[in-house]
């Protein structure tokens, strides 16, 4: 959500970025919210005046009864309750107003970065670089839940049976890779300084709406029937809740932290064939960083919560690249945001394993997160999120690269003591 001040200041400004993410049905909003907000502040300026006049005039009452001048007193006392019956007016119009304001300013798109590439849609991302040489081999690679199977790895009927489609059972060495991925990433994380943390798997809607926009609450959120909880599409839902209504002391920032978390998606719309299995999905777990800092920091943490993400899936053998997202594919909150894309032998392309995100102030002007300055002022705070690791789709970019030809599957060095010394996974008979 930008600022208002902002927004009355330069509205040229803001229809230029609403035509650069293609949302021009959202221009007319600007003049609207303006008009709005005229309208508010001149509710807000008049039952200011009035509750000065009143208060001044409350005063004389006594001062008039003292010198028994009752008359006169009652002329004052009629004055205030026509005042007062202004003020009862005006007080519910405020509110009326600031939260028609309120409610289009959360739909208005953040103001992107100059650098963020112009295009409508996906297709117009851009690469900006490759990290490891991406490798074909001169075998076979089988689908990922086929390689899964072949370790008696995974049991998907069972899973639509107890849960429907999109769940599923991971079972013996595939299991343990997988919490064997997490858990590297938790101690890789730990080892570049930042704070491991398990949050709340829930939260409140004010916390869902203070993190993301309208559209994407409803595209994801699960809401518990009866309360007002949803379950977290990512720990970065929570871990930025965690700092709601807080000022934070200059002097502790920033605020590093990598929490882990089971996800919860509604992943609606038709899936392609290369998203069945355990592609996309309703429930998986997730290692994530996230970030609070000053707003003057956010560009080189952003640069470094992505290049962490590369790191990690090196020491993994497996190679990947990064995605520059466009304007049109940005979420509405986000001022920058690139993906990190695996490379998969099989498909012969990369596909996204983890997404890095700069919010600038977006996420703490709705959710009131601010810093309190050496000087004294106050200001707030920039956030930014990316994912670790996001098993198991990683494990499919995992079992594809580090497939042999014999069927079993490498274990690099690296993740060997989390597998009990493995240095294989082998098919099983």
């Amino acid at each position: 959500m930008i600022d208002i001040k902002f927004l009355r200041e330069n509205p040229e400004a803001v229809k230029e970025n609403i035509k650069k993410k293609f949302q021009d049905s959202k221009l007319e909003l600007v003049d609207e919210v303006i008009e709005l907000d005229k309208q508010s502040r001149a509710a807000k300026a008049e039952a200011d005046e009035l509750r000065s006049s009143r208060n001044k005039i409350s005063k004389e009452i006594g001062a008039l009864m003292a010198q028994g001048k009752k008359e006169e007193a009652e002329a004052v006392k009629k004055k205030v309750a026509e005042l007062a019956a202004r003020l009862a007016e005006l007080e519910p119009m405020e509110e009326e107003l600031q939260e028609k304001i309120t409610k289009i300013m959360m739909v208005i798109p953040n103001i992107i970065d100059p650098s963020v590439p112009i295009g409508k849609d996906d297709t117009f991302n851009v690469e900006i670089e490759k990290f490891g040489e991406p490798v074909v081999p001169d075998f076979e690679i089988p689908y990922h839940t086929d390689i899964m199977e072949s370790f008696n790895g995974i049991d998907l009927d069972a899973a639509r049976r107890v849960a429907g489609n999109g769940f599923y059972y991971l079972m013996g060495d595939i299991a343990r890779l997988h919490s064997a991925v997490i858990a590297y990433a938790r101690d890789f994380m730990i080892n570049r300084g930042f704070t491991y943390c398990v949050p709340p798997f829930m939260i409140r809607s004010n916390v869902v709406t203070g993190v993301m926009s309208f559209a994407e609450m409803e595209a994801m959120m699960y809401k518990i029937e009866g309360e007002d909880l949803y379950l977290i599409g990512t720990s970065e839902h929570s871990m930025i809740g965690k700092f709601i209504d807080q000022i934070i002391p200059e002097e502790q920032l920033p605020l590093t932290l990598t929490s882990y978390s089971p996800c919860f998606r509604k992943e609606k719309g038709a899936h392609g064939l290369e998203e069945r299995g355990v592609y996309r999905i309703h429930q998986f777990e997730k290692q994530e960083m996230v970030v609070i800092c000053k707003p003057e920091e956010s560009k080189i943490w952003y640069d470094k919560l992505w290049q962490n993400t590369v790191d990690l899936f090196r020491s993994l053998d497996i190679p990947v690249r990064t995605l520059e997202c466009c304007s049109g594919d940005l979420a509405d909150l986000k001022v920058k945001s690139c993906d990190v894309e695996a490379w998969s032998p099989r498909q012969k392309k990369y596909f996204e394993v983890g997404s890095c995100s700069n919010l600038g102030d977006a996420q703490a002007r709705r959710l009131k997160i601010r810093i309190n300055g050496d000087d004294g002022n106050k200001y707030l705070a920039h956030t930014l999120n990316n994912t670790v690791v996001a098993p198991p789709r990683m494990l499919i970019a995992f079992l594809e690269n580090n497939l042999q030809a014999d069927g079993s599957v490498k274990i690099p060095e690296v993740l060997q003591p989390y597998m009990g010394g493995q240095t294989s996974i082998t098919k099983k008979q």
